[in-house]
Order: C-alpha cells, then structure tokens, then sequence
C-alpha cells in the first residue's frame, strides 16, 4: 500500500490567510520528506461568501499561489476528494492536483465579489486545462460548473458516491510509480500547451534517454 500523507482539509469558505497557506506549504513539506512514494490526499469544499477579500493584500495572495504551485509540482502522486461548492481556495488547490475526484452534487464556483469574479490563478488553471469557451461564463459572471459538466471538461476525473474507495484506488495505482519519475511526466504535459512540438521535443528525448538510464542500472 502507498503511504499517504495526513489528509488535509482545506474549506474554501474561510477567507485566504497566512495561516491557511503556511497549512498547505506544511503539507508539501511532509511530502517532500518522503523519500520516494506516497499519495498527498486533500478534501476541498466550501465557496466564499461576499466580501471574502476586504482584508487581503497582494503580498498575502501571491504567497498562496506560490504555495498552490509548489503542490502542483510535488514529486508524489496528489488527489483531491471534492464536495459541495468548491471555491476559493479549494478551487485553487483542486485545480492543481493530479487525481480530482467529486461527490455527488459538487459544484465548481468561482468566487464574486464586488463588481466582478475574483482575477486569480483559478482562471487561468480553468481556461488552461478544460478551454476557454467551457469557463467563460463560470469566470466571467460566475456561474457555477455542476460535476456532471466538470467531468466533461476534464476538469473532475469521476463522480463517486464512495470517494474513499475511489482514492483507494488511486493510491494502488499509484504504489509503484516513481515519485521523481512522475513529477517529470507532469511538467511535460503542463508544458504542452504552451510549447511548440520542435520546442518540446528536446525536453521528452531528455525523459525517453533517463527513463532507459534508470531501466539499465542494476
């Protein structure tokens, strides 16, 4: 069985705070003392109510993306059980993980407040992984992406009524892969969307010439 990080909560109803990001960057850090496998599971639920930003700076918010980004490309396997509205931060920290699974129900928010959809990093992660035609009115105005809807932009990877036999499964898939290894293949296909093939290719033959390395060591 792989070993599994403690699995964190984070809600997306409480305003962004430091504690709340230095919660999260604990969380990388015990993955990251992991030495070589292990699945970093988190529950994201939750959507802010209006006025969620009054107390915000800039300095607070840039250290939460920084926070998300560095989940993003942890070395270990990560998956997010989802439920209810997810907004937020939870939005944040769902969109950055690998495996995304929802109850029944769940519903994807971007948070409004004030005279428009709040501008972070959601957007773009949004607008990236499902296109921007499915998210423009989710992050233009609002409207709330249903599970069902999620799941056919790639944004959810399946709709579980028992979400803890779903992440079971993931953690067995997950037993043998190569935490190094995998946060490899994961910046390839971040990298996809923005590289051009001639550009890419230079990256992927350095990964094919490891991979055989590593299959040839003793």
């Amino acid at each position: 069985m792989t070993p599994a990080i403690d699995e964190v909560r984070v809600d997306g109803a409480r305003p962004l705070s430091a504690p709340t990001t230095e919660a999260l960057n604990q969380v990388c850090d015990r993955a990251e003392d992991l030495d070589a496998s292990g699945l970093v599971t988190l529950h994201v639920s939750g959507a802010p109510e209006p006025g969620w930003p009054a107390d915000l700076t800039v300095g607070l918010v840039a250290k939460w993306e920084r926070a998300v980004r560095r989940l993003e490309r942890l070395w270990l396997p990560t998956v997010a059980v989802a439920a209810g509205d997810v907004g937020g931060t939870a939005l944040d920290v769902l969109l950055a993980v690998d495996v995304r699974v929802a109850a029944p129900g769940t519903r994807l928010v971007v948070p409004v407040d004030g005279e428009a959809t709040w501008p972070g990093m959601a957007i773009y992660r949004l607008a990236r992984q499902a296109g921007t035609g499915r998210v423009r009115r989710a992050a233009l105005l609002g409207e709330p992406i249903d599970a069902e809807d999620a799941v056919a932009f790639g944004l959810l990877d399946q709709i579980a009524p028992e979400p803890d036999q779903a992440v079971a499964a993931v953690a067995e898939r997950a037993a043998d892969i190569a935490g190094q290894e995998l946060a490899i293949r994961r910046q390839l296909l971040l990298d996809a969307g923005r590289t051009s093939f001639e550009d890419a290719l230079g990256s992927h033959l350095a990964a094919c010439d490891r991979a055989l390395r590593r299959g040839r060591t003793p």
